[in-house]
């Protein structure tokens, strides 16, 4: 064989070779590949805020079949977290996911004993403050942005209540039932109010604090006062379905006019003639990213398509993470299917402005504190928990 051919070939072989190295150097091949993922859950799977988690959980052990053991521990408290996650790195577990906020302190302690194990700290606002570590995490997605379209799908039923002369236009009061007055629920209800507005202009908004985040019986009772109060459409930050329920009950026991805007979970099935639509997180795209980069030992936000704030991430319906659930096509305005898909594609595209308007908001916790939102407030500019903790003046009431 003529030499010039023989070294040719040899030299074709050794790229091919260099590639293929290269390639396992850069590109891990994750299939023999195995790890042990914890879930530290505050509830269990039948509250719709840990189930949401839940249902991350099993599309993660769905795309890594052979590659991911999920070991799980439930009803959590705060005082026993750090024993659960010890308990959790003694079985094997390289790959933490803790899901409450009141777990946030905890975790990053332990975090910091076990460097060689990544924590992923849901709704967590910790990981760019000191010490900051390289393997503790947080995320959650822009929940504000389907507060915002569930606002719009309400204000739509309003317009159309007005225009049926169900209601008069001086009659467009909205109730909301929440947990707590922090910026979490603030900034929550606000863009669901904005939303409501963008259709109906006079409209006014009640909210009633439950300062509990999961119990039927208080959200219950506070749906029912704001039904009773005027409110012809209640909406809620609270885990239970006790909100939808009074509504329910209220529309077809009592004849009043009213409807409700859930969260977490659809809620037709408890509420068939009176929930319009729900909107919730979708933990999995993160989650599942955070596994591959943990099976292939890459920097967890190097492989997300998010927006990256050191160690902290978000995202909205532009990478799924915002989820419209439970939409009531019997009951909704005409037009609402379409107007979904028209906020949410502007969203997509970074066009669609939510906290601004002709509003004054002042911080409950701070009277000098103030936002005129004829500025623009930009929610989740700088990190993954929201920020806007402002009441609007006049046109919302906090009770």
């Amino acid at each position: 064989m003529n030499n010039k051919y023989v070294i040719t070939t040899i030299t074709a072989l050794l790229t091919v070779l260099l590639i293929y190295a290269g390639a396992k150097i850069f590109y891990p091949d994750t299939s023999s590949k195995s790890i042990k993922v914890g879930f530290v859950y505050i509830g269990d799977t039948v509250n719709a805020y840990t189930n949401n988690f839940y249902r991350a959980q099993t599309e993660l052990e769905d795309a890594f079949p052979n590659n991911v053991t999920v070991i799980a521990k439930y009803n959590i408290s705060k005082s026993v977290c750090a024993e659960a996650i010890e308990d959790l790195i003694k079985s094997g577990c390289s790959m933490i996911v803790s899901t409450s906020f009141d777990f946030s302190k905890t975790t990053k302690k332990v975090a910091e004993k076990h460097p060689d194990v990544q924590f992923c700290q849901a709704t967590g606002d910790n990981a760019n403050t000191a010490p900051m570590l390289p393997n503790y995490h947080t995320f959650m997605g822009t929940i504000y942005e389907g507060r915002y379209v569930s606002g719009v799908v309400a204000g739509m039923k309003l317009a159309e209540l007005i225009n049926k002369n169900k209601i008069k236009r001086s009659g467009a009061k909205v109730g909301y039932v929440a947990a707590f007055p922090i910026a979490e629920v603030i900034s929550g209800y606000t863009a669901f109010f904005l939303g409501v507005r963008n259709i109906v202009p006079e409209a006014v908004m009640v909210v009633k604090y439950t300062n509990k985040w999961s119990s039927n019986i208080i959200e219950r009772k506070c749906a029912e006062e704001l039904i009773a109060s005027g409110c012809v459409i209640i909406s809620q930050h609270s885990d239970t379905t006790g909100p939808a329920i009074a509504c329910e009950e209220a529309s077809v026991k009592l004849g009043k006019t009213v409807f409700h805007v859930g969260y977490n979970q659809s809620m037709t099935d408890v509420a068939p003639t009176t929930s319009l639509i729900s909107s919730r997180i979708n933990w999995a795209p993160y989650i599942i990213t955070a596994a591959e980069a943990v099976l292939k030992k890459k920097r967890i936000e190097s492989l997300l398509n998010a927006k990256v704030f050191g160690n902290d991430a978000t995202a909205g319906f532009e990478q799924g993470w915002i989820e419209m659930i439970g939409l009531n096509r019997l009951i909704v305005a005409d037009g609402s299917i379409e107007e979904i898909e028209q906020i949410k594609k502007q969203f997509k595209s970074g066009n669609c402005t939510v906290f601004k308007g002709n509003y004054v908001g002042t911080n409950p916790n701070n009277a000098d504190d103030v936002w005129d939102l004829r500025k623009e407030f930009k929610e989740n500019e700088s990190r993954s928990t929201p920020t806007f903790c402002y009441v609007l003046n006049d046109v919302i009431a906090e009770e």
